[in-house]
């Protein structure tokens, strides 16, 4: 290749590097995932990049596994005051999705979740405190309102990064807890069928104006 065609050829990949970075496709140097840089301020959770993975033991053969989609959530967080955050969520019952439409349907009815009488779960943040050794882990400690039956959880939470992406400033976590539906009233199938499930939660929250 001559200078001239390289010069040309390294131009148009530089140019192209820049568009890429300026419209928030790479832009790693914007994020941090350092908490105490987090922008303070009210977030509303991205429900298209929000999701709670379930999972419990069948039988002693198999783990069920499934989703909640379609949750919203609002959260206040000030990194100077991490402990004054504030967490509310709701989860649409409609919204739970399995591989299996009949265990799907069957889910939905009063042996279960009876979602006509109890279309949504709720959970309201009470405490969060930050781990002394690791300021991107939290324990969030809240109610949980569950097929009419409030309870308290506790979520084990890990910050995962934030910053700008494509026009909007965003906030990633993850959190993970183990509940017993018996505690909430959803008693079928035991103990064949597992009391502990095992709760998986991803979130990309949203900075509101």
């Amino acid at each position: 290749m001559s200078n001239r065609r390289l010069f040309i050829h390294s131009a148009a990949l530089a140019g192209a590097a820049a568009v890429l970075i300026s419209g928030g496709v790479v832009a790693q140097a914007a994020f941090t995932k350092v908490p105490a840089e987090v922008q303070a301020g009210t977030y509303k959770l991205d429900s298209s990049h929000g999701k709670i993975t379930w999972s419990l033991n069948h039988l002693g053969f198999s783990t069920y596994t499934g989703q909640f989609t379609g949750v919203t959530a609002d959260l206040t967080i000030d990194p100077a005051n991490p402990s004054a955050a504030t967490l509310t969520a709701t989860v649409p019952i409609s919204g739970l999705d399995d591989t299996s439409p009949g265990l799907k349907t069957h889910l939905q009815t009063p042996d279960f979740f009876d979602a006509a009488q109890f279309p949504t779960a709720t959970f309201v943040a009470k405490t969060i405190t930050v781990d002394s050794d690791d300021a991107t882990e939290a324990d969030v400690v809240g109610d949980l309102t569950l097929h009419g039956v409030t309870k308290p959880v506790t979520l084990e939470v890990k910050f995962n990064q934030a910053g700008a992406m494509r026009g909007a400033y965003r906030l990633g976590f993850d959190g993970e807890t183990t509940i017993k539906r018996s505690e909430f009233g959803m008693t079928y199938g035991l103990p064949a069928i597992g009391d502990e499930v095992e709760l998986h939660i991803e979130g990309e929250f949203v900075k509101q104006p």
